[in-house]
């Protein structure tokens, strides 16, 4: 039981840093229209800027000011390169962006290394948030911090970490903030009407070119804030781009095209479907022999070797066939507005 609740709340946390990638995704996508296959080159740019700065100014300068910096570089790149071929169509917009990936991998191989760093986080976020301990005299308790060696001794203990509670309480505070933005300020208000009425906006004297850099801008600093926390919680080396890339891209489709709440949803269930199965070391063919009871029908009478996969074999490929499921039945997505 203490295992299922860590690994639930691993995949908790790992669902919101998803929504960190997710959510400057799906405002970049809905408003500009454009699927930006960099985004989560933006993600590495923002753990290794946070690499070199926090060796220079610390850690929690760093939290502040890569974030910053990655968005200014989105910015940078969005105004000189992504909007001169913006009026060409989609296939140009995805090409540049794809080829920006490259180089920012060929990049960060040059000035980093190829080699994963050594990313510590600061003393702290060292150790554990918590720990669960399950003892069949007290049964399911948690205590504050690590647990001591007796207690663990005498129990079955399951530490969850500091790195990754602190990524949950980044994610909640972020999701706050960029809900306060759109929907309670001047410039959320002229950011939302831009995604549906562009024309009318430029027309009542808003800068709308400005407008969609600040939303690129953005986008990227979001993924740039999940960089800092994503490299000090996972590994901070050239793949991590290309783990989380593909993935992004399911919660925004998953979730809705242009619905925050649906990426924010996206991302808890997908966080859980590669995480909760891990616990099951089961099959489908253990079911079908458990169903058969008394022997006559097996899981070795069909021959197909796909049906002994455990589900913790299969975790990779849920969010996978989650998003084929979702493209046959409801292609809007769970809280889209628009067909994907």
């Amino acid at each position: 039981m203490d295992q299922i609740l860590i690994n639930t709340l691993n995949g908790v946390s790992y669902g919101l840093m998803l929504f960190m990638l997710s959510s400057g995704l799906t405002l970049i996508l809905s408003m500009m229209g454009v699927l930006n296959f960099a985004h989560a080159s933006f993600y590495m740019i923002g753990a290794y800027f946070a690499y070199t700065i926090s060796g220079l100014l610390g850690f929690w300068v760093a939290l502040f000011v890569a974030p910053v910096a990655v968005g200014v570089a989105g910015a940078l790149f969005e105004t000189t390169a992504l909007r001169r071929v913006h009026k060409f169509g989609h296939v140009p917009e995805l090409l540049i962006t794809f080829g920006l990936s490259y180089v920012v991998l060929e990049v960060v191989q040059l000035i980093w290394g190829r080699t994963p760093l050594t990313f510590d986080p600061p003393e702290v976020l060292r150790g554990a948030a918590f720990t669960v301990v399950q003892s069949a005299k007290d049964g399911l308790s948690l205590s504050l911090g690590a647990a001591s060696d007796a207690v663990c001794s005498a129990a079955s203990c399951s530490r969850f970490p500091m790195t990754r509670a602190f990524m949950m309480m980044v994610a909640l505070l972020m999701l706050v903030s960029l809900w306060l933005l759109l929907t309670r300020t001047r410039v959320g208000l002229v950011i939302q009407a831009s995604l549906t009425h562009p024309h009318m906006v430029e027309s009542l004297g808003h800068n709308v070119p400005w407008v969609f850099m600040l939303v690129f801008g953005v986008g990227c600093a979001l993924a740039g804030l999940a960089g800092v926390v994503g490299g000090i919680t996972f590994v901070t080396e050239p793949a991590m781009a290309a783990v989380v890339g593909s993935i992004i891209f399911v919660v925004v489709v998953v979730g809705g095209m242009g619905s925050l709440a649906g990426a924010f949803v996206a991302s808890l269930l997908i966080g859980l479907l590669q995480t909760l199965p891990l616990t099951v070391d089961a099959s489908l063919a253990d079911l079908i022999n458990r169903l058969a009871g008394s022997g006559t029908v097996s899981a070795s009478t069909f021959g197909w070797p796909v049906l002994r996969i455990t589900l913790a074999q299969a975790a990779p490929i849920l969010p996978y066939l989650l998003l084929v499921l979702m493209l046959i039945l409801r292609p809007k997505g769970l809280l889209g507005t628009r067909e994907g």
